[in-house]
C-alpha cells in the first residue's frame, strides 16, 4: 500500500507543480477557452491543464519503476507501451483540439484510433460473463474494448462543465477502482490487476493535483486534453482488470459477485453516463446531431434549481462516491447491506438536491433565464 500511495502523491505532487506551467504555455499558443452561451464561466480561461496531468501521470509511472516491491507490474511491457501509445494519441489529439477547436468527426477518428492501438497491444476485454464465462474471440474483443473507451473519453469530456467537476468525479471514481483493484492484486495475487492499481492510484494523485487550480473560480481548465486522457485512463484501468480477471478464480469467491466486473465501470462513471445517455436521448429526439452541445447537462439543472457552483460539484462527486463505493463494497459485505446504505444516501441526496440554500433561489432563476 505504501509504494501505491507514495506514486499516488508523486502524481499530485507533479501534477501540482506543472500546472502553472500548463497556464502560461496555454496562453502563449492561444489554447484559451472563451465564453460561449452554453458555458458558465464568465471570462476567458487557459485550456491544456490535461498537459500537467499527462507530466502527473508520467512521473508516477517513473517512481514506480525505482520501487522493487512494484517491479512486477513491469514485466508486461506490451500492456505499457499500449498505455502509452493511447495516452499520446489522446495528448496530441486534445492540444490540437483545445488550440484549433476540432470537429466532433475529426475527434472520433482520433479516439479510435488511440483506443484501437491499446486494443491491438492487449489492453482488451478477453471475456463477458455470458452464461458463466464468455471468451471473446480477437475482433470482437477488439471491438468491445474500443467501444467501452469511446464511452468513457466522451462522458468524461461531456460531464466537465463546472470548475473541478471532472477532476473530482474521476478522481473518487479511480478511487474506488483503486479500492477494488488493490484488493485483487494484494490480497488476492492476481499480478494481473497490479497496473491497474497503480493506473487507477496515478489517476487519484493527477486529479487531486489540478483541483487547487481547478477549482472555482478556476485558474486554469483541463480541456479535452486532460477529460480524454483521464477518460481513457480509467477505461484502461477498469479493462485490464474487469475484461481479464476472472472472478470464479479468485480466492474466497463468495466475497466477489460475478456481477461485480461487469458493475464496477458503469459505477465509476454512473453520472458521467447518465448525463451522456440523457444528452443523446435529447438532442437525437430533436433532431440534432448527439455532438451538438447545449445547456441542459446535469450540472445546468443543478444550477438552475438554485446550487452554485461549489455545490453542483459536492452533489454530483458525492453520487459517485456513493454509487462507486457501494459497487465495490459488495466484495466485503452482504449485499442487501449494500443495497440498503445506497437507498438510504440516495434519499438524502435528493433531500439535498432538491433543497437548495434559500438565498440561491433567486441565483438559479437567473441562471435559467440567461441559459
Amino acid at each position: 500500500m505504501r509504494e501505491y500511495l507514495l506514486c499516488l502523491a508523486a502524481a499530485a505532487a507533479a501534477t501540482y507543480l506543472l500546472t502553472p506551467l500548463a497556464r502560461v504555455l496555454a496562453i502563449r499558443f492561444g489554447a484559451m477557452a472563451q465564453v460561449r452561451d452554453r458555458d458558465v464561466h464568465k471570462s476567458t480561461t487557459p485550456r491544456w491543464g490535461g498537459l500537467a496531468m499527462f507530466g502527473g501521470l508520467c512521473v508516477a509511472v517513473m517512481v514506480a519503476a525505482h520501487l522493487p516491491l512494484m517491479s512486477t507490474i513491469f514485466n508486461d511491457r506490451k500492456q505499457i507501451t499500449a498505455l502509452a501509445l493511447g495516452a499520446l494519441i489522446i495528448l496530441a489529439l486534445g492540444l490540437a483540439d483545445d488550440r484549433w477547436a476540432l470537429d466532433a468527426p475529426t475527434k472520433l477518428v482520433g479516439q479510435v484510433l488511440a483506443a484501437s492501438v491499446m486494443a491491438m497491444q492487449g489492453v482488451t476485454f478477453v471475456w463477458l460473463p455470458i452464461n458463466g464465462t464468455y471468451i471473446l474471440d480477437p475482433s470482437l474483443s477488439v471491438l468491445v474494448t474500443v467501444f467501452v473507451v469511446l464511452v468513457s473519453i466522451n462522458a468524461v469530456n461531456m460531464v466537465d462543465g463546472l470548475d473541478g467537476l471532472a477532476a473530482s468525479i474521476v478522481g473518487v471514481g479511480a478511487a474506488a477502482f483503486f479500492a477494488y483493484s488493490y484488493f485483487l492484486s494484494v490480497a488476492n495475487g492476481y499480478q494481473r490487476a497490479a497496473l491497474a492499481t497503480l493506473v487507477s492510484a496515478a489517476l487519484v494523485g493527477v486529479c487531486a493535483g489540478f483541483l487547487p487550480h481547478n477549482w472555482y473560480r478556476a485558474r486554469i481548465f483541463m480541456g479535452d486534453t486532460g477529460s480524454m486522457l483521464i477518460g481513457l485512463m480509467l477505461a484502461a484501468s477498469s479493462i485490464m482488470v474487469t475484461g481479464q480477471v476472472d472472478p470464479g478464480g479468485v480466492s474466497g469467491g463468495a466475497l466477489l459477485p460475478v456481477f461485480l466486473p461487469v458493475l464496477l465501470p458503469f459505477s465509476v462513471l454512473a453520472v458521467p453516463l447518465l448525463d451522456l445517455i440523457l444528452a443523446v436521448l435529447r438532442r437525437t429526439r430533436s433532431g440534432r446531431s448527439p455532438f451538438a452541445p447545449d445547456k441542459l447537462h446535469l450540472h445546468h439543472r443543478l444550477l438552475a434549481l438554485g446550487h452554485g457552483q461549489e455545490r453542483a460539484v459536492l452533489i454530483m462527486t458525492t453520487f459517485t462516491a456513493v454509487i462507486a463505493f457501494g459497487a465495490v463494497s459488495t466484495a466485503f459485505i452482504p449485499l442487501w447491506i449494500t443495497v440498503l446504505a445506497i437507498a438510504i444516501a440516495a434519499v438524502c441526496l435528493g433531500m439535498w438536491v432538491k433543497h437548495p440554500p434559500a438565498d440561491a433561489a433567486s441565483i438559479g432563476a437567473l441562471q435559467e433565464i440567461s441559459g
